[in-house]
């Protein structure tokens, strides 16, 4: 006779397993900083609106990990390659005179092409080196950067608004002010909940980020999409179907590097700068981290983990910040506590991916 549970019964073990140890810890450590600022007379409303601005700002950017994660060849960490794209195509436009929404929506059009193209060979490069993808990408990301770094100084740029007063070259930070691109999304449907001192609400770059989401989940709802979660869970029985398990990790990680290219884009404007040279190269941790808070794996991934991911990570980084200056002044502790759960998180997430994951 099969014993049945019975229903409604409270399991504290299920819970946890559903919903993520590191998101339970995370999101109660989360909880526990935003009482404490609370007491500490910290404004909420400012918390709270740095928060939606940091989670829109980032959130594509979380969002490329699932293709390469559902793909099987685990998370992204060569997300500068799309980053260095998205900030081409975004000096590019500047470069031949756009301007306001026209350099955003140029900016967009040149990252999309280009980040197809060298996501296509990023892929070809992951099939010949199946089984360590991730120390690969990792690598790969690094050189990207470092190469770039001498094409910002070589490349021709003649627009004024990018280059050094004195020599040739771009420069480290390009002010997106001189050419009415910052926060363009930001203050696109702007509005306040609470008055004059309450939560601001980014609509504008919100929206974007919720389309993208909705595309990569109305994707991976496709033929083609299922075909490359498949492939990631059971190459073998993918491949014994017929399925083309080379060719959809390839289109997964067009998918990634596009990805990656417009959310630098987005996040350059809601920062209001673009930073060049080596300022992509850490940027595929944060990402990375903000997923595996959000409930994923390093071989499972779906649209919900990078929403409730990327909320929780930027809250405990916008909320640290000032609670650990009030608690301990004279010191900056929320750099370190950012590492230390940052890189925490990831390690915790690569022990889980053979036996013992969710």
């Amino acid at each position: 006779m099969v014993e049945m549970k019975e229903k409604g019964k409270f399991s504290f073990k299920e819970t946890v397993n559903k919903i993520g140890l590191p998101t339970l810890i995370i999101g109660v450590f989360w909880l526990i900083l935003i009482i404490t600022g609370g007491f500490l007379g910290i404004s909420m409303s400012t918390l709270l609106s740095d928060t939606l601005k940091r989670a829109g700002m980032n959130g594509i950017l979380v969002l490329a990990m699932v293709p390469s994660i559902q793909s099987g060849t685990g998370p992204n960490f060569a997300l500068p390659v799309g980053v260095v794209c998205g900030l081409f195509s975004l000096v590019c436009s500047i470069e031949l005179g756009f301007t306001g929404v026209t350099w955003l929506l140029m900016s967009m059009a040149f990252a999309i092409p280009l980040a197809a193209v060298v996501g296509f060979l990023y892929g070809k490069l992951l099939n010949a080196v199946k089984g360590s993808e991730m120390t690969i990408a990792t690598y790969t990301g690094f050189s990207i950067v470092a190469a770039m770094c001498l094409a910002w100084l070589m490349i021709p740029f003649k627009n004024p608004k990018m280059g050094w007063f004195i020599g040739t070259g771009l420069r480290e930070t390009i002010q997106l002010d001189a050419v009415g691109g910052a926060q363009i999304l930001n203050n696109f449907w702007k509005f306040t909940i609470g008055g004059e001192k309450g939560i601001i609400i980014p609509t504008g770059m919100l929206l974007v980020f919720g389309v993208c989401c909705f595309i990569v989940w109305l994707y991976f709802r496709s033929k083609s999409g299922i075909a490359i979660s498949a492939g990631g869970i059971n190459p073998r029985f993918a491949q014994a179907s017929g399925i083309e398990i080379d060719n959809n990790r390839i289109k997964a990680n067009i998918l990634s590097t596009v990805l990656g290219a417009i959310g630098i884009i987005v996040y350059s404007q809601g920062y209001g700068y673009a930073q060049l040279y080596s300022a992509p190269l850490m940027m595929a941790f944060p990402a990375v981290a903000a997923i595996l808070i959000g409930g994923a794996t390093a071989s499972r991934a779906k649209v919900s983990h990078v929403i409730i991911g990327v909320i929780i990570f930027q809250g405990l980084l916008t909320t640290a910040l000032p609670v650990a200056n009030q608690l301990f002044e004279g010191t900056d502790l929320s750099e370190i506590l950012r590492m230390i759960i940052q890189n925490g998180i990831i390690l915790y997430a690569l022990t889980q991916v053979k036996g013992g994951g969710k």
